[in-house]
């Protein structure tokens, strides 16, 4: 009994060794898709920060016309 579940995994290691594993390295077009797929993250990124400043930086305006508003309606 032992011999044979020692053959029938002996045989399961040598199809399973047959096989050609998967190339690890990665293609030249998996690299430029890789790093288009980046640079388009980073692009995203980038305009969604700008559109957050641009958005405190007119609140900021928004305010500073208000305060000066504001002072020259005391001053009166």
């Amino acid at each position: 009994m032992k011999r044979i579940a020692a053959f029938m995994w002996l045989a399961a290691l040598s199809v399973a060794w047959s096989i050609p594993a998967p190339a690890q390295r990665i293609s030249v077009e998996e690299n430029a898709r890789q790093s288009r797929a980046a640079a388009k993250q980073q692009q995203k990124m980038l305009k969604k920060s700008a559109k957050k400043q641009r958005k405190a930086m007119k609140k900021y305006l928004k305010a500073q016309r208000k305060a000066v508003k504001k002072a020259n309606h005391r001053a009166r």
